[in-house]
């Protein structure tokens, strides 16, 4: 499925699109190819993270396969408004880190004309929907929904794991603290330690 503005459409109309799924399963990479293909078109592109994401480096989008693409870090998500004048695509990683803000800017930011690419993680590690990401889903005009592969089964997995013990809703990390998982097996080990607890 193609992003690029088609001929039919006018170039005021923006819109927003939404990258998302669990962890490890391809959402920055996506991210970062759509940037890339907007900047050889030669659009003005800004991308964004928030200052939560402390994992990689300050000023980069950085993916788990080593991708990465410049960016500004933001403690809020009115900043990405103040930022975005002059772009014509606006790209925002991590996007269930900003407050309930996020989705009020991406509507202004594409009610002004600009193609706005959200991704982030849909569910946070207990399964349940992430922070503003559930309204963002709402409002897009394009959801790609991308699967990690399961550590267990090695089927499609939609889950992130969290394989410390930590009740933090917010803990950053990689293969060390989290894993891919399908439904089935997601749902498996969060009885096993329910029945550990009780």
């Amino acid at each position: 499925m193609s992003f690029e503005r088609s001929k039919n459409q006018t170039e005021s109309s923006g819109w927003i699109e939404v990258i998302c799924g669990s962890m490890f399963s391809g959402k920055t990479e996506e991210l970062i190819r759509r940037i890339k293909r907007a900047k050889l078109a030669k659009q003005k592109i800004k991308l964004f993270k928030p200052t939560k994401d402390t994992r990689f480096k300050k000023k980069k989008i950085v993916s788990h396969d080593a991708s990465s693409i410049k960016s500004k870090t933001v403690k809020s998500a009115q900043k990405i408004l103040k930022f975005s004048n002059d772009a014509q695509v606006i790209g925002i990683d991590e996007a269930q880190f900003f407050d309930d803000k996020i989705v009020k800017v991406c509507n202004d930011l594409a009610n002004a004309g600009k193609r706005v690419i959200v991704a982030g993680l849909d569910m946070d590690y207990k399964g349940n929907p992430f922070g503003p990401m559930p309204n963002l889903l709402a409002v897009a005009e394009y959801i790609t929904k991308v699967h990690a592969v399961c550590t267990k089964t090695g089927k499609m997995a939609n889950y992130s794991h969290r394989i410390i013990n930590n009740e933090d809703l917010i803990v950053l990390g990689d293969t060390a603290k989290y894993e891919a998982l399908s439904r089935k097996e997601f749902n498996r080990l969060n009885n096993l330690s329910k029945f550990k607890k009780d």
